[in-house]
């Protein structure tokens, strides 16, 4: 980008304007900057996101687009080109530009950098919930499993990985990715109250109640894991083993 200092004032007011949500006064002062031939991936970025705010997503796909021109591997541009496609029911289009841009990016001694790991890992859980809200579980849990490899949030994007699981009908698997996780993190109660759901709901009350018994060994006060023994107590008592629960 340009050097001088009132290209530098206007990209600074334009920065600030977005940064505060104020997309309406950010526009015109970023298409002033294209005017004056600004080629920067931010100035794209950005306008990419308002257009796409503002519901024009052929000119938002076009910011996108040209800030990936500018820079292939800048993510940023690429998740937010991917989502459009996706909310455009793109899904091939939308998962091929954020596959290249990782691509590109674990080419370079980025890869090993925790930052942009975790960046990246951000972006792959993004796609995974969009796939996961069109019911498209396969390619979400592909998502997921790309996220779990990059990211220190092990718990939070394995439960997004159970759930993906028990929607496919993969119960067993489930359980399997829940047992690996509460080996890895004993403190973590949320593992242990849905892997006693899967089991309650696939008839195994008494491996339930084991499971939720645990965590109130662990925190005597969890009124989850109290709500779900009195549950599976009713449940006993009028021998209805066919009810299911929510967690």
């Amino acid at each position: 980008m340009q050097t001088d200092s009132g290209h530098d004032d206007l990209f600074s007011s334009a920065k600030e304007l977005f940064r505060a949500g104020r997309y309406t006064a950010a526009e015109p002062l970023l298409n002033q900057l294209i005017l004056k031939g600004a080629k920067d991936r931010e100035i794209f970025h950005m306008l990419g996101t308002i257009y796409y705010d503002q519901g024009k997503f052929n000119k938002a796909i076009r910011a996108f687009r040209r800030a990936l021109e500018i820079d292939p591997s800048y993510t940023d541009a690429s998740v937010g080109l991917s989502i459009i496609l996706n909310d455009l029911g793109r899904y091939d289009e939308g998962k091929k530009v954020f596959d290249e841009a990782r691509r590109l990016l674990s080419k370079g001694a980025a890869k090993e950098d925790p930052y942009i790991n975790e960046k990246l890992a951000v972006k792959h859980d993004e796609l995974g919930e969009l796939y996961f809200r069109y019911q498209r579980y396969l390619e979400a849990l592909e998502q997921y499993y790309k996220a779990l490899t990059l990211s220190n949030r092990k718990p939070e994007l394995t439960m997004k990985v159970v759930e993906t699981l028990i929607r496919l009908g993969e119960a067993h698997r489930a359980q399997k990715e829940l047992r690996t996780l509460i080996n890895q993190y004993p403190s973590f109660v949320g593992a242990r109250l849905k892997l006693g759901v899967i089991m309650y709901e696939s008839g195994d009350i008494a491996a339930a109640v084991e499971e939720w018994e645990r965590v109130l060994q662990r925190s005597p006060e969890n009124s989850e894991a109290k709500r779900l023994l009195d549950l599976a107590q009713a449940a006993t008592v009028t021998r209805d083993s066919s009810a299911t629960i929510d967690l």
